[in-house]
């Protein structure tokens, strides 16, 4: 389909056509830039826990907090709060219960304007309809008054017309769809690898602590 097809096709689609566009480059706008910014916090959660890992197995602590305090990621944020926690207190709950009220804050976050994206998908969808039906009332009006030599050919292609927008909306709404298919998903792979950080990290605490125990230093 070339580029004069498709203007064609879109300028005998109607009027609904716009607002089809309008949604489409809305939902487009908010998938990049929800995918350049869960991609950026994916990639700043790896770093800092390939940096936090080594240091937590070794206990060192007071490191890994100070590391977790100068850095910005989701992990330094999670993990900056069990280590806080873990300076005042030894219990492995309390720990554990500091890090789970730093997820509940950090995934709306990361869940934050995604469900548009399908929202918007389903607005494309019904719009196409809405003009379509629309158009298909205009249609049978407007041959109820014509020739009725005439009547079959204008009805066919009244109805051609019609279904554009029907066509247009799907075309707009099964890549938001996808788009929001795999949102969902990297805020998924976001979540569980913050999850396995905070059990790795509660068991080298542990660890560590049964360690100090063993020696008698507790």
């Amino acid at each position: 389909m070339g580029f004069y097809s498709i203007v064609a096709f879109f300028q005998k689609g109607g009027l609904f056509m716009y607002p089809i566009l309008i949604v489409f480059a809305i939902g487009i706008a908010i998938s990049v830039e929800r995918w350049l910014q869960l991609n950026r916090i994916q990639g700043a959660n790896q770093k800092m826990w390939d940096l936090l890992q080594p240091v937590l197995v070794k206990g060192e602590f007071d490191k890994a907090r100070e590391m977790a305090n100068e850095d910005q990621s989701s992990m330094a944020q999670m993990l900056g709060m069990g280590l806080a926690r873990q300076g005042a207190v030894r219990r492995r709950e309390d720990i554990e219960i500091v890090m789970e009220e730093s997820m509940m804050e950090i995934i709306p976050q990361l869940e934050k304007r995604t469900p548009y994206v399908a929202l918007l998908s389903n607005i494309a969808t019904l719009l196409g309809l809405l003009g379509t039906i629309m158009g298909l009332i205009e249609a049978f009006t407007a041959v109820a008054n014509a020739n009725p030599a005439e009547k079959a050919d204008l009805l066919s292609a009244s109805i051609s017309v019609a279904m554009n927008t029907t066509a247009f909306g799907l075309m707009a709404a099964i890549p938001l769809l996808l788009f929001h298919a795999k949102l969902t998903s990297t805020t998924g792979h976001i979540v569980d690898s913050l999850e396995m950080a905070s059990v790795k990290a509660l068991n080298s605490i542990s660890d560590f602590t049964k360690r100090q125990f063993d020696k008698g230093e507790l």
